[in-house]
């Protein structure tokens, strides 16, 4: 049964210019996630902005709780902890699926969530 569904479309110029803050690429990724290419930053953001919409938004998620990975023939997947789990757990939700997309300086993503 689907939870949730989100989705995030994200300017990468835009996007290229927030992170230029200080702090901000920390808050927003993991240390193995900052080393990427803007676009590549961008569909990871909008992914994460996706998952926090397919679980409703609810305050207190930790961007850094969930991580943006890829397999080796390339489709990405999530790696979450602590506060992304609980959250999961509360909804009863044990697969995401994920789709990210970079293509005239956008990128997105959808998540679904099931049960």
């Amino acid at each position: 049964m689907i939870v949730g569904i989100g989705l995030d479309i994200t300017e990468v110029f835009r996007f290229s210019r927030a992170i230029e803050r200080a702090g901000l690429l920390d808050r927003l990724f993991t240390e193995s996630e900052q080393d990427a290419p803007i676009e590549r930053l961008a569909g990871r953001f909008a992914a994460k902005e996706a998952l926090a919409k397919a679980l409703g938004a609810p305050k207190g998620l930790v961007w850094t709780d969930v991580e943006v990975l890829a397999e080796d023939t390339g489709q990405p997947y999530f790696r979450v902890g602590g506060t992304i789990t609980d959250r999961l757990a509360q909804l009863g939700v044990n697969k995401v699926f994920l789709s990210i997309t970079h293509d005239a300086g956008v990128a997105a993503a959808m998540v679904v969530c099931e049960s």
